[in-house]
């Protein structure tokens, strides 16, 4: 990657629905150099598809909360594993320090959260865990 694939993903990043033509004017090259180098980042998998941004309330998960659990062992994989089929999971970070992997939870209701909760502390090799509840976003 070059500094027109890196600035090219930034553009894409703030607005992934800009026009092929709004972005190669914006980065001062070709339509085609720009619809080469999109195709180029997918089929390498370095760009992985485009979303949409939405604000807290347009979501129907209105309970959100990031999970810090601590694991047992060596059972890390099979704890991510394991949490990749629950629906209330919507992201999962390995990490550093007091807890090795934070989940970023997501239902519509509390009685919901509290099953999800309950049923992932559960898990074989979960020790310790500790959820807070998100309150307010303000960066999107």
């Amino acid at each position: 990657m070059d500094s027109t694939d890196l600035r090219l993903i930034a553009l894409l990043r703030e607005n992934a629905r800009f026009p092929v033509s709004r972005l190669a004017d914006l980065l001062g090259v070709s339509r085609g150099t720009v619809q080469n180098r999109i195709d180029r980042l997918l089929e390498q998998r370095v760009l992985l598809g485009f979303t949409v941004r939405t604000t807290p309330e347009a979501e129907p998960q209105r309970v959100r909360a990031v999970m810090m659990i601590s694991v047992e062992g060596d059972r890390s994989d099979a704890i991510i594993s394991a949490l990749r089929g629950y629906p209330e999971v919507r992201a999962l970070h390995t990490t550093n320090g007091r807890w090795d992997i934070v989940a970023e939870l997501g239902t519509d209701s509390l009685e919901t959260f509290d099953a999800a909760l309950r049923s992932i502390r559960t898990i074989k090799g979960v020790g310790n865990s500790e959820t807070s509840l998100l309150l307010s976003t303000h960066k999107l």
